[in-house]
This record gives structure tokens, sequence and C-alpha cells, in this order.
């Protein structure tokens, strides 16, 4: 299966990123391709709602930044992961420019070969999820169709329980 993570975390050694390391440590060790993009340290610009992409752009978007490498990603990949630090109820704001690019990849419909989707949230406090899971739940599960691969937080310091979670959901893939 070939993997796609967005990590949305400006913090290279994070909560967000170890999730994300368990994660492709076992999904590599599983026999999966996995490809990590940290789109903090990207030149993503937000969506312009130009419509280009739907019209004279054929379904390509008319910027030119580091977006091209994940919409290059997004064409055959199986499953998104998703990982961000929680920020306002919500995902960062680098992840949330990354996924409104979305828009010229991945509508009216994602691309056959992605199947799944996973979302691996970081924050202070265990009851600031539900913004971010109202997206997961509406645009991925909903709009999209993915199916659900997990919803995995981590509030305070992430616990070698919870990455032991993930790790064994990586290996049963």
């Amino acid at each position: 299966m070939k993997i796609t993570i967005l990590n949305g975390s400006p913090r290279l050694q994070g909560n967000t990123s170890k999730m994300t390391a368990a994660f492709r440590e076992s999904a590599e060790a599983a026999g999966h391709t996995v490809t990590e993009f940290n789109v903090c340290r990207m030149n993503i610009k937000g969506c312009l709602a130009c419509e280009y992409c739907h019209g004279k752009g054929g379904g390509a978007c008319i910027q030119k930044d580091d977006m091209q490498q994940i919409y290059s990603e997004l064409q055959d990949t199986d499953m998104l992961v998703l990982a961000s630090p929680i920020y306002y109820h919500g995902i960062s704001g680098q992840l949330k420019c990354a996924i409104d690019r979305f828009y010229s990849a991945l509508y009216p419909k994602a691309p056959e070969s992605l199947r799944y989707v996973a979302m691996f949230l970081a924050s202070g406090d265990k009851d600031q999820y539900t913004g971010a899971r109202f997206s997961f739940d509406g645009d991925f599960l909903g709009y999209l169709g993915l199916e659900d691969k997990g919803f995995y937080t981590c509030a305070g310091s992430v616990t070698d329980e919870q990455l032991d979670e993930i790790r064994a959901m990586a290996q049963s893939l």
C-alpha cells in the first residue's frame, strides 16, 4: 500500500511528529511505502478560489508552489494520514492550506486509488478535538467516502500506549 502523510506540525520533535514516526516505522516494517510531507516546511499558499482548476486548468491548480509535490503523490496513494496539533479547536493553518488546495485534485472525487484515511491530533486538552473531528467526518469520510482507519488523539505528552495503538493500526493495514 502507498501511504501519504501530511504533517501539519511546526515542531519537528513534538507529539504530532512522534505519532507520525511511530506510524511510519510500523507501516514500512509491514511492507508499505510511506511518504511524509511536513507542510510547515513547504511553500504552500492558500486556495485563491479562482476556479482555474475547474475551467482552463482541467483539474490543475494555477498556483505553482510546493503543493505540486503533494498533488503528484495523491494521484496513486492508497491512504492519506492527516496529522496536526490543535490550534483553536482545529488543525494547524499550514495543514488547512494544503487541504483547501485539495479542491483541484480531489474534486469532484478522489483518485480511484485513495481509499483510506486516518487522523493524528495532539493538544494540551482532551476536549479540543471537535472542530478537527467535524472536518474529518464530513470532508474525508462523508464527502470523499474514504474508509476510516482511525482518529487518534493525545492530550499533553503522547504516551507509549498511544504510540502502540498507532503502531498496531499501521501493522494491521
